[in-house]
């Protein structure tokens, strides 16, 4: 919308404000007001802090942005975002969120999970229970949302609601089609959470072993993350301030790094002395391909969002590939040679393995869990981290001379990890 001036007395958008001292940029700003504005809203861009304005307080918000000033005077550069502006002294850079569509619905939408054998019990497996002639999926997760249950079941005209267990875990569906012979169940993903792993807290006295949660990014620690969490209910740190990690229950964001509150701490960085700060870690290793992709994505589109075509076709996405391929192995390479105690997990496993892999991660921080929690993990595994919006078409943004390049970074890593007696990596890392 462009450059407005803004008062420390009297603040031209009074909403709330997310700070990201560090890493700020426009997508990070917008993004996090969409998510904070009920009806959408502005976004504004002050030196590296963000500001959402209440619904109510739109109207007032765009008659104090009457006096609109030159571009020049916005002049601070975005800290997270080399060449992009970020307001400037008493100016704001200001952009529109867009509303929702007339008649979108905000809320998450029903899920299908499968066909699934029915348990001998249904009694016992289900508490709730509807025998509803015409029954539609619809009317069943309704009525499972209001029983509050984060799971609806459906045979014909019955629907049964419940939680993941070991009678009925998610990973054993018996395929993708829906249930049509009476002793098969088609099982949804309702509209209400599964709540017996969300309680987080911060660790009562301070850890005796300080451990990293290291990856390159792009390589899903967030997620990782996310899992942990649910699984431990017991909060990670990170290295870094993420406002918007923050806003979405990342309450270990504003937490000092150091705090030995949390029960690991997120980092991207390599190097002997950032790497011997901990008494151990897990590392997190992703094919540098998705990872390239991934981190470009969250450098202009945010965390949830996807870069342009536009984006892709510049001079940054070869310049990007050249910087941050080295980056993906020296990370891994660093970590191998100076950590002291050291998991190996690669994101491919820990999704195609959920549960076994974040047993083997939950033991490593020596932590015990329960089944059911971590069966709820599974049921909420992926949190509000899927990218939304147009995902990118099948497209190969990666040039020959570029796979040249990864594929030797890649043999390089693999040659290490055996090397140290830790598991090649995963087929898929294949040279192209």
């Amino acid at each position: 919308m462009g450059c407005f001036s803004d008062e420390s007395r009297e603040r031209t958008l009074k909403g709330a404000v997310f700070y990201d001292l560090r890493k700020m940029t426009v997508s990070h700003c917008q993004e996090a007001c969409a998510e904070s504005s009920s009806a959408g809203g502005l976004s504004d861009l002050a030196r590296g802090e963000q500001q959402t304005p209440a619904a109510q307080e739109r109207q007032r918000a765009l008659g104090r942005l009457a006096e609109q000033w030159p571009c020049p005077d916005c002049n601070s550069e975005c800290k997270g975002e080399k060449g992009s502006v970020c307001g400037g002294v008493n100016r704001l850079s200001v952009y529109r969120v867009e509303e929702l569509r007339a008649g979108a619905r905000r809320g998450r939408n029903v899920i299908y999970r499968g066909c699934f054998r029915a348990p001998e019990n249904l009694t016992d497996t289900f508490p709730a229970s509807l025998i509803q002639p015409n029954l539609t999926v619809e009317t069943c997760s309704e009525f499972c949302s209001k029983k509050e249950f984060p799971l609806a079941v459906v045979r014909g005209r019955e629907c049964h609601c419940g939680f993941p267990t070991a009678r009925f875990p998610l990973g054993r569906a018996r395929g993708r089609a829906r249930a049509a012979q009476p002793e098969l169940l088609s099982q949804l993903a309702g509209k209400y959470d599964d709540t017996r792993c969300t309680d987080r807290k911060f660790l009562t006295t301070k850890s005796k072993v300080f451990v990293a949660l290291s990856s390159f990014p792009g390589a899903g620690n967030t997620w990782a993350r996310h899992l942990i969490e649910h699984a431990t209910g017991i909060y990670t740190g990170s290295y870094y301030f993420d406002g918007a990690l923050y806003n979405k229950g990342f309450k270990g964001e504003k937490d000092h790094w150091r705090s030995r509150r949390t029960i690991c701490v997120k980092t991207h960085e390599s190097g002997k002395t950032e790497i011997e700060m901990f008494d151990s870690a897990i590392l997190l290793i992703r094919n540098p391909y998705k990872s390239l992709m991934a981190e470009f994505n969250r450098k202009y589109a945010g965390h949830l969002g996807y870069a342009t075509d536009r984006n892709w076709q510049s001079k940054e996405w070869p310049d990007f590939v050249n910087s941050y391929a080295s980056w993906w192995a020296s990370h891994v390479l660093d970590w191998l040679k100076y950590g002291k105690r050291l998991l190996v997990v690669h994101y491919e496993d820990l999704k195609q393995s959920l549960i076994p892999k974040l047993k083997e991660m939950v033991e490593f921080l020596n932590v015990t869990v329960t089944e059911d929690r971590l069966l709820c993990v599974e049921n909420n595994r992926d949190g509000n981290f899927k990218r939304s919006g147009a995902k990118q078409k099948d497209f190969e943004p990666f040039t020959q001379e570029m796979k040249d390049l990864i594929n030797r970074y890649i043999l390089t890593v693999d040659e290490a990890l055996r090397g140290r007696n830790f598991t090649g990596l995963p087929s898929e890392y294949v040279p192209r």
